[in-house]
């Protein structure tokens, strides 16, 4: 069916995302490349992401170390190419194409997909300033690019789906992405740091043993396409507000979190699925608040804990929460993911 296939494309475009952010980040980190970058990606696994902002920062005159410059272009340039490449070959080469068009896609899911466009911009680009700064590159071109190269990525699946019988370019999704990316950007021109970070958490939901077709039939399948379970947050970091001499632990954070349950269709719940009833659900917002840790503020002189706090910083650390919902209902959450 063509909502089946829309779905699926969709889920399947956000496991891409999220799989190159792995993989920029864990071939970066590893330090795994051949012939003579070979040591060059090794010394990338031991540097974390303020050492890199504090080299570029404190040299006025860093000059561009080539070899670094062509490693992260090789592994940039690979993600690129290779995930276009396998999402077209997997996703859109068998399915019916047209002319160009536009899709309007703003009222499903309660908006939660465009979350996750925010979110993938923003991580993106993220990683991609941070390589970028590591090569001597001078910091405001570090930043455009960085950002340039993720909003590129995004832009690429929206005119995919621009051609697509099935989908369709969505002017809302570029909207999505062009606020992750204006959140990263602007906090680095005005701060040189992210005061404010965009994370992720996940819990499972009952709703997809209801629907498995769509919203995901095995817990990796859930994690990405049951809309449900997830929770996007914008993790405020507090220290940075306050006096130089401040004893404020500089980890510490707030966090405002948004989340949607009761969904068991992109914009309205079905009675039926394949000639069986389905169950009543009511579709409903979720807000929260709750302390939050940035990992990457942590002072450690362990690489290992460095490189695992920066990769892992992406997600919201499990923590009491307070939760206020469209159905006027205040709930306390000992510790919610």
């Amino acid at each position: 069916m063509i909502t089946q296939r829309i779905l699926k494309t969709l889920a399947a475009k956000k496991v891409v995302r999220v799989f190159l952010l792995l993989f920029v980040f864990c071939d970066f980190a590893n330090g795994q490349a051949a012939g003579q970058m070979s040591d060059t990606l090794k010394k990338v696994s031991d540097i974390s992401t303020t050492q890199i902002a504090d080299s570029t920062t404190n040299n006025k005159q860093q000059t561009i170390n080539r070899k670094r410059l062509i490693t992260v272009s090789a592994i940039g340039g690979a993600a690129y190419i290779g995930g276009m490449t396998g999402l077209y070959q997997l996703w859109y080469k068998d399915y019916p194409s047209e002319e160009f068009h536009f899709f309007d896609d703003s009222g499903e899911w309660q908006q939660m997909d465009k979350c996750g466009h925010v979110f993938s911009a923003y991580q993106i680009g993220l990683w991609g300033i941070d390589a970028l700064r590591w090569t001597g590159i001078e910091r405001k071109k570090a930043i455009w690019y960085g950002a340039g190269y993720a909003y590129l990525f995004q832009t690429t699946i929206e005119v995919f789906d621009g051609f697509s019988s099935d989908w369709g370019f969505s002017p809302y999704d570029m909207i999505a992405n062009t606020l992750g990316s204006g959140i990263l950007v602007s906090q680095e021109l005005l701060w040189d740091e992210q005061r404010f970070r965009i994370k992720f958490s996940y819990h499972a939901s009952p709703y997809a043993d209801v629907r498995p077709d769509q919203l995901g039939e095995s817990p990796v399948q859930r994690l990405f396409k049951d809309y449900n379970g997830q929770t996007y947050w914008l993790s405020c970091n507090i220290n940075c507000w306050l006096k130089k001499d401040s004893k404020f632990p500089p980890w510490l954070n707030l966090a405002f979190g948004y989340g949607a349950n009761g969904m068991t269709g992109a914009s309205e719940n079905p009675d039926y699925v394949n000639g069986e009833p389905v169950p009543h659900y009511d579709r409903y917002r979720q807000f929260y608040f709750a302390p939050d840790i940035d990992l990457t503020r942590i002072k450690t002189k362990s690489l290992v804990l460095k490189r695992v706090f920066n990769v892992i910083g992406i997600l919201k650390v499990p923590l009491p929460t307070l939760e206020y919902n469209s159905q006027d209902k205040f709930i306390f959450h000992g510790l919610f993911f």
